[in-house]
Formats: structure tokens, sequence, C-alpha cells
């Protein structure tokens, strides 16, 4: 106790985050009171800027802990309270429960993936069409399963490529322990190697986060709004996919084309391609583990396989919530895989629950734009122009702020301003059905913009593969752009022309 001093509670506080970045957290702590005082609708908007500044700095600071701080103290001055909060955290629990558990269960699935993209990649030598199937298969699984599900699958995949090659690269066997976080090891003739083989992975990932918006915002089961406006509307599944056809077709090509475009052009971040060295250990690999395959480890991955066939005939017909589907994959892979003892079934929670407990803190900062009403001018604004004009302004609107807050609860605000508005007669069925697609549109593609827009970009961000490859806030948002830019511009055009 003697030694006990200010300074060690400052080096405590955030740990190993730089310095500036400390003070700019308490900064932020201390400003924000005084802020409130003069103006809580100010004090709201510097609040959710704050948030995004700790999840564009992730890999500084999981954001977690200086988040958790700036929502703690938004309850604390009253900006908002913890009834909002569950609210907020109840309203989304099909999220919270599908992150604990289907994350988990595609991380039972991991040597069924692991064999299947080892083969893909190894038979396929373009990498625009290996991008291209990313971005396409995450569309087409997106939509009938749903998009967190589908980043699970992507995540795991690139980790497991990147934990085989960063092994050998250690001077390591494939089957020794290994730290792949650490690059202390790595011998100088692979470090330019694993720099092009973490931008293949980047590239790998991005084009498969964005293929899950393209097939998210087509379903009702694709997206957690969907659902939400299909049930305002109406809507059954293959009514809802017809309906967003005019937009959601015309911008599925486009999105798909822009993939096979930046894989040519090469420009922000895209076409980086697979070093032959990374290529050779990958084949090594492969022939190793199918050369020493036992019979029990080729029953798991029959096991594996059966339990995603299972997974993906439930999703599809809908047996059930999305997370309980997924615990019933974790019982019956582990049940017939072996898997019971706790400490191996505690592995498969570490990916998902610190991003499921920073979701929650997300939504106490969801909580404080509901309590200090910070959209309701733009929300005003656009319910009072024309009607000819509101489509197209839905569209954007929702865009820009799904892009700075979450999807889910600007849909979930929009689409119960417009029921309400066609319920007191003020709008038409047939114009509140063009209002409902342009707000389920608006809030799924033009998000793509930021992470913070869909939680299967948030979670990627997170995610622990993130670091690993180098996939920060910024990197995220420079490698959006081309996507955001036509997509965006696309599914604008299509909710103006030709609804």
């Amino acid at each position: 106790m003697n030694n006990l001093s200010a300074s060690s509670f400052w080096e405590n506080f955030l740990g190993p985050a730089p310095v500036w970045y400390k003070t700019v957290i308490v900064s932020f702590l201390l400003i924000n009171p005084i802020l409130f005082l003069i103006s809580p609708f100010v004090s709201g908007w510097v609040l959710v800027i704050e948030f995004i500044f700790t999840l564009a700095m992730a890999l500084k600071c999981y954001p977690l802990q200086p988040g958790g701080l700036l929502a703690i103290e938004a309850v604390i001055i009253g900006m908002t309270n913890t009834e909002t909060i569950r609210a907020e955290v109840f309203s989304n629990f099909p999220v919270i429960l599908l992150l604990m558990f289907m994350v988990a269960g595609i991380f039972f699935m991991k040597e069924l993936l692991l064999f299947t993209f080892t083969k893909i990649i190894l038979g396929i030598r373009s990498k625009t069409l290996i991008s291209f199937l990313f971005c396409a298969v995450s569309a087409v699984l997106s939509a009938f399963l749903d998009a967190l599900t589908v980043t699970a699958v992507i995540i795991a995949v690139a980790l497991g490529f990147y934990s085989v090659y960063h092994k050998v690269a250690s001077g390591k066997q494939f089957r020794d322990e290994h730290e792949h976080g650490v690059d202390d090891s790595i011998a100088e003739i692979h470090r330019s190697d694993l720099e092009e083989f973490r931008a293949f992975l980047r590239n790998l990932l991005m084009h498969g986060a964005v293929g899950t918006a393209l097939g998210g915002v087509c379903t009702t089961v694709g997206e957690p709004q969907n659902l939400l406006i299909a049930s305002k509307l109406g809507w059954e599944f293959l009514e809802f996919f017809q309906r967003m056809s005019p937009v959601t077709m015309p911008v599925l090509a486009v999105g798909l084309l822009t993939c096979v475009m930046l894989e040519q052009i090469k420009k922000f971040g895209y076409g980086a391609t697979l070093p032959e060295p990374v290529r050779n250990i990958l084949k090594e690999y492969d022939d190793e583990q199918t050369k020493a395959r036992t019979p029990r480890e080729t029953a798991r991955l029959v096991i594996q396989a059966l339990a995603a066939s299972l997974l993906v005939v439930a999703l599809a017909f809908h047996w059930a919530e999305v997370g309980l589907i997924g615990l019933m994959v974790i019982v019956v892979q582990t049940a017939f895989n072996g898997v019971i003892e706790e400490h191996q079934l505690g592995k498969a929670f570490e990916e998902a629950l610190p991003f499921t407990a920073l979701l929650v803190v997300f939504f106490s900062i969801v909580a404080v734009i509901h309590d200090q009403h910070l959209f309701s001018p733009v929300i005003d604004y656009v319910l009072s122009l024309d009607l000819d004009l509101q489509p197209g302004m839905f569209y954007v609107a929702n865009g820009v702020l799904s892009a700075i807050s979450d999807n889910v609860f600007v849909a979930t605000v929009y689409i119960n301003e417009v029921a309400e508005a066609y319920r007191q007669n003020e709008i038409s069925r047939e114009h509140l059905e063009l209002l409902a697609i342009a707000i389920n549109t608006g809030t799924n593609i033009p998000s793509i913009a930021t992470p913070n827009g869909q939680a299967a970009f948030l979670f990627l961000l997170t995610s622990s593969v993130a670091p690993l490859v180098r996939l920060s806030y910024g990197r995220m948002v420079v490698m959006a752009v081309p996507y955001t830019v036509t997509m965006g511009i696309s599914g604008w055009f299509c909710v103006n022309y030709l609804l």
C-alpha cells in the first residue's frame, strides 16, 4: 500500500491503451455532464459521436470498456434510464440469443468449414471468381438464414486459414499448439507473404460482409427489422420478397458487378492475391489432414455436415428463434462428437460473448437517441414533404441515420411513424407500402457505409479475426465506399423510378 499512487490507477485504466486515447476518453466523460446541462439534444449527438469514436479505435482498445463507461454516465446524468435500455435490449433479444448460441454452434463446425473452403480456395486460381463466390454465396445464405450467422461462418473460415499459415510461418508443425495473435516468431522470409495474405483475407471478409447485406435485404428473415416491417404490412415471406424485388434484385446485380470490378481495378484495398507460398502451405495442410484423418475424425465431419444441413432447413422454415436453433446445433454436434467437458464448451463462446456485451452497450446508446429524440427533426422533415418526394427521401434519411446508429432502431422508428400516419388516414395503403419498401431498403443498403450501420459489420469489426488481418474501422469504411456508392445510388434510383 505504501507504493500506491495516482499513476498506478492511471496505468490500470484501460490497460495498455495509448495515453492519448485514455486522455480522450476522460475528456469525453468530463465534458458530457456540462454539455447536458447546456443542451440535452446537442449532448446526445455528441455522445453518439463519442461512441462511434470508440468503435473506430477498436484496435487500440475493445469498445466495450470505453463505450460502457459512456453508457453508464449517460444513465447517471439522465440522458436515458434503465427502463428504456431494458426495452431496447428486450426488443432485440432474438439478436442476443443468436449471438450467444448460433456463433458457438458455428464454432463446432470449424473442421467442416475449413475442410470445405480449403478445397474451394485451392481449387480456384482466379481471385476474382473466389471473391464473386464469397459475395454471391453470402447473399444467398443471408436471404434464407440471417446475416449474423453467415458472418460468423466467414469469420470462422478466415480465422482457420490464418491460424494454419501463421503456425507454419512461425516454424511449427500443423498439429502444434500456437498463439496466432503474436508475430514475434514469424520468420523474416514469411513476413511479406503474411501481409499479402492478410490483405487477401480482408478482401474476402469484406466481400462476404457486403454479400450479407445484399441478401439480407431481400427476405423477412434476412435482417431483424425486415420481419417487423413485414408484420406491420401483413406480408408473408414470398410477398415480402416480391414487393422488395424491384429494388433488391437490381441492387444485387450492381453489388456483384461491383465486386468483380473492384478485383479487376485493384482499388480501395481490393485485388490482393493469395501468395503462392501460402497456397503451398494450405495444400500441404490439406494433404496431411487427409492422410492422417482417422475414422473418428471422418465421423466428426459427417456429424458437422448433418448439423449444417439441419441448421439450413431449420432456419429456412423458421422452426424456432434463430438463437434456439443455434442451441440445438450445439447440442447435436457436441453430443455426437464427444465434446462433453465444460472447458471444451467454454471455448465456443469466447468469440460471441464480448460482442454480445458490446451490443447491449450499443443498445444503451440507442436508448439515448430514443429518449433525447435525436432523430425527430429528420423524421418530421421527411414526413412534411410532398408525397411524391417521400419514398426517395425516406430511403436517404434511413440510410444516413442507420449508418450513424443502428438500422433496426431506425427502421422501427420510421415504420411505426408511417403506420400511425396510415391509421390516422393521412396516407393511403398504397403510399404506406411504398414507404415500407423505402424504409427496408434504406436501412439495409446505404447503412453498409459504416461498421455500426449493421450488426453483421459491427460483429466483423470486433471479432477476433479483425485485429489479426488488420481490419480497422477506418479501413472498413474505405473498403465499403465503392459498394456504398454503387449500391446506394442504384437503390435510390429504383425506389424513385421503379416502384
